[in-house]
């Protein structure tokens, strides 16, 4: 019977011989992982990079958002302007025509002065974002309503007793839609505001409960912005 034999000596690794190998092979993989890695991470960096039409995009619309925030802020301070100015004017039409009182030619030459400088701030407005031009666009209105209502009771003013008491009506009723459109303006003023991260801002003409005006949320100025 033939003797077995093992494998000669000569053919067998010494430990040394497969420590090395193991380590180059641990090394080899490691390289090649962090290559991958590497590639990965640069591709992925091309990949989600926005390119120069998307960051000029991006330039844009933050210029509009800062451009737009400060003419929410000018166009608030306006506002206050112009209603101190107009507010005693509209409410004194409404005693007068309420009361029947003659109007005063002179008192209404005064008024339409008023209206007149009043209007100047909105005679060359500027373009912003679509909520805020609608604000602006809405103030304006009001204002051009009132100037009428003014018109009217200077009309009055002139015109014989008889035809008085129906100018005297329409000058109320157009003094009354004059608020109204104000409160409904200043009240897309109030959101854009808030939007901006300003606060809550009251601009409102009159806050009469009988009459059929926006009132303010009852807010304090300058929250929830």
């Amino acid at each position: 019977m033939a003797r077995r034999t093992g494998r000669p000596s000569y053919l067998s690794d010494k430990p040394d011989v497969r420590r090395r190998r193991m380590v180059r092979l641990v090394a080899v993989t490691g390289a090649i992982a962090l290559v991958t890695a590497l590639v990965g991470g640069l591709i992925g960096y091309q990949v989600g990079r926005p390119d120069a039409v998307e960051a000029s995009i991006a330039s844009i619309k933050e210029a509009d958002a800062k451009r737009d925030a400060q003419q929410i802020v000018e166009l608030t301070e306006t506002a206050r302007k112009v209603s101190a100015q107009v507010a005693p004017i509209l409410t004194a039409l409404k005693t007068d025509t309420s009361a029947g009182r003659a109007p005063d030619p002179e008192q209404a030459k005064r008024w339409q002065e008023t209206m007149r400088e009043a209007a100047k701030p909105f005679a060359d407005p500027p373009s912003g974002s679509t909520a805020t031009n609608v604000a602006r666009g809405g103030l304006r209105g009001a204002l051009q309503q009132a100037a009428l209502a003014v018109d009217s009771y200077a009309l009055a003013a002139s015109v014989p007793a008889a035809q008085r008491a129906a100018l005297l009506d329409i000058t109320a009723r157009q003094a009354a839609e004059a608020v109204t459109s104000w409160s409904v303006a200043a009240t897309q003023l109030d959101q854009v505001s808030v939007d901006a991260g300003h606060g809550h801002q009251h601009v409102f003409l009159s806050t009469d409960p009988e009459g059929s005006a926006f009132t303010p949320d009852g807010a304090p100025e300058g929250t929830g912005g």
